[in-house]
């Protein structure tokens, strides 16, 4: 069994993934999503720039903080003369030289210390950097907020608060306009792809994958830019100032970055399976979540509490033990990273010492020495790493490029706008066969017109909502055509189509919200006089009537406060108050008592004028007062006619199917 498959069956097993299953990437594929990731910065340009431009504030104070320790030990400390030493300071510390020339140490102490002062309150000193951020753990979840909601500088004081503004800014706005991006993209996914997609990983790739997204883009600019930048200054300084004296230095300055990077690129494939299978494993654990709690009803009636707290909790250990072993990878690095660094600052320290002991240096050389060392080693590891450190993100971005890359039903759709609906719905030989290769429809052909009440019947699998999903084209066919005022849906862009039909499905789909904003959800500009007749026709105003906040009640999860009857004429009021030119109720009746049903049988007929009713049911008493009845049995149209044709037909396959239903 190859090693792709092996990833693919443990990937099913474990983490839930029915779609974006083979996760591995290579370093070709890795570059390619670097490159993406890096046009992001093209939208936020302003406050890329701002970024930089307060990042090269710090780069001169941390090249001058060793030459002042330097001075505090030799001139101060020591009280040594300037230019005891062959060894020449750097072109940019000769102002300061003049301006510390002819002081006594505790004049020059005075004036460091003034010096250190100012800088601490505009820059600050501190060489490693300041950050500010949510701090609460080291998984992906809580990488997420800290990665939105922290930001880092390399300075302190005045230009490090403003530079944390700019970054917090600069990574919101690149969070937000990605997480947008792939919220809508996953919206319109096609119906069969949502079927198989799991909710909780959908909810992970939005909160907790996208945020990675602009830590990426500074990986591969700001970091290696400034960081390379300082190494090659501290090169020419170590060449400048030491080059003579110890050329050994020198050596170990320039081949510090590709050793460390020798060292650590091995790793990198490593760092992405282990990243990929952490987030999924955080994805598998917060589905198991969301189904138990969206289902609670069903748990909790079959007793199945214990079974998927248990479940919850295996997914939620696998999650940890994942977590753990990318842990361990990156303390494998570390620990290569400060071997490295501990070869070389031993290799240094029997230099410097041996030259301060022959003269030929001072003790405050030891320092700038070591300060300068320290910036290349640091420099060494963080550039060494560089491509290893960006495959963390990497592994989340790919997630998210993942859905953006998906196929959605726009992208299957046509550009032409359709005209308001006038005439009706013609399907033309029009086969449908799932993903999965079963067939739900063939040999269908059906004209549906403007005016009309048609009803779809037959058996449970006979294909009626899967003609239904065609309309609006949830589902598009595998052959045949599927046109609306002569124009083939295909050629036909979405909005324009689905913007005139209305779809109330089966499952009652409410919001949590009150039952105004559940109505404004299909139209958002509906006048009070809208959405009254909506709910006057649905048969909804007379629970309404009693609720002590009326049409603006706050309804519980999913609905579930009012009773099923109720959640269905609230969601065909939903559907009437679109005012679409066609619509298509599943089971609108199924929940009602007779005389509701009457009513709104009626409501549905006078519906019907300007606008094609479509209506899934079983009832008889709701499919006999249709203008026309579709009769499918085993994906395909048996007959089609009124109620009363087609039971006078002793050999109507409709008949046979009421009188099954009767007995």
């Amino acid at each position: 069994m190859t090693e792709m498959s092996l990833d693919t069956i443990e990937r099913k097993v474990s983490f839930d993934d029915r779609i974006d299953i083979d996760t591995e990437i290579t370093n070709r594929e890795a570059l390619v999503i670097v490159g993406r990731s890096f046009k992001l910065l093209g939208h936020v340009k302003k406050l890329f720039a701002a970024k930089v431009v307060l990042g090269l504030n710090v780069v001169v104070p941390a090249l001058i903080l060793p030459w002042l320790g330097k001075i505090l030990v030799d001139n101060v400390l020591l009280q040594k003369p300037f230019g005891e030493t062959d060894i020449p300071y750097p072109p940019f510390m000769d102002s300061v030289i003049t301006w510390l020339s002819g002081l006594d140490p505790l004049e020059i102490m005075l004036r460091l210390t003034f010096f250190y002062v100012v800088m601490l309150a505009l820059i600050g000193m501190r060489v490693g950097g300041t950050a500010a951020g949510t701090f609460a753990g080291g998984d992906a979840a809580s990488e997420a907020e800290n990665q939105i909601s922290g930001a880092r500088s390399k300075a302190s004081g005045l230009f490090g608060l403003l530079e944390f503004w700019v970054n917090v800014r600069l990574t919101q706005r690149i969070a937000n306009r990605l997480r947008t991006q792939l919220f809508e993209r996953m919206s319109r996914l096609p119906m069969t792809t949502l079927d198989d997609q799991r909710i909780g990983d959908s909810i992970y790739r939005v909160l907790y994958d996208a945020p990675s997204v602009p830590d990426v883009c500074y990986q591969i600019t700001i970091t290696p830019f400034f960081t390379l930048l300082v190494a090659l200054i501290n090169m020419y300084l170590v060449k400048y100032t030491y080059g003579a004296v110890v050329p050994e230095v020198v050596w170990v300055s320039w081949v510090m970055l590709p050793l460390a990077f020798l060292f650590v690129f091995p790793l990198s494939r490593l760092v992405r399976r282990v990243n990929q299978t952490k987030r999924a494993a955080g994805a598998a654990t917060t589905n198991s979540m969301e189904e138990a709690v969206n289902n609670i009803d069903a748990v909790q009636s079959l007793g199945g509490m214990e079974h998927e707290v248990n479940r919850f909790a295996q997914r939620s250990g696998e999650s940890f033990r994942r977590e753990r072993f990318a842990m361990l990878t990156w303390m494998l690095i570390a620990v290569v990273g400060f071997l490295v660094f501990a070869i070389g600052a031993l290799y240094i320290t029997i230099l410097t010492t041996n030259k301060i002991i022959e003269g030929q240096m001072t003790p405050g050389d030891f320092w700038v020495l070591f300060g300068i060392y320290f910036g290349l080693a640091q420099a060494a590891i963080t550039l060494g790493g560089f491509w290893v450190s960006l495959q963390q993100g990497v592994a989340a971005v790919r997630r998210v490029f993942f859905f953006i890359d998906y196929a959605s039903d726009e992208d299957l759709a046509g550009d032409r706008v359709l005209d308001p609906i006038r005439q009706g719905v013609v399907m033309e030989n029009v086969e449908f066969r799932y993903p999965d290769g079963a067939t739900a429809l063939s040999d269908i052909n059906l004209e549906v017109s403007i005016g009309e009440l048609v009803a779809l019947v037959g058996p449970t699998g006979a294909g009626k909502t899967s003609l239904a999903y065609l309309i609006p084209a949830l589902l598009k066919p595998t052959s045949g055509s599927v046109s609306i005022d002569g124009v083939d849906l295909s050629e036909v862009e979405l909005d324009s189509l689905r913007g005139q039909v209305a779809y109330v499905f089966q499952e009652h789909l409410l919001l949590s919200e009150s039952i105004r904003g559940n109505l404004l959800l299909a139209n958002p500009g509906a006048s009070e006089q809208d959405l009254v007749s909506a709910l006057e026709t649905a048969g909804c105003m007379d629970f309404i009537d009693k609720m002590p906040d009326g049409i603006d009640t706050v309804l519980g999860r999913s609905g579930n406060t009012l009773s099923v009857g109720q959640q269905q004429r609230l969601s065909i009021a939903r559907g009437l108050v679109r005012d679409a030119r066609i619509l298509i109720l599943d089971e609108p009746t199924a929940a009602l008592d007779p005389a509701t049903e009457n009513a709104l049988v009626d409501a549905l007929r006078r519906a019907t004028e300007g606008r094609l009713v479509v209506v899934i049911a079983h009832r008889l008493s709701t499919v006999r007062r249709a203008d026309r009845i579709v009769f499918l049995e085993e994906g395909t149209i048996r007959e089609t006619g009124t109620h009363e044709s087609m039971m006078a037909d002793e050999d109507s396959p409709y008949r046979r199917f009421v009188e099954l239903q009767n007995d």
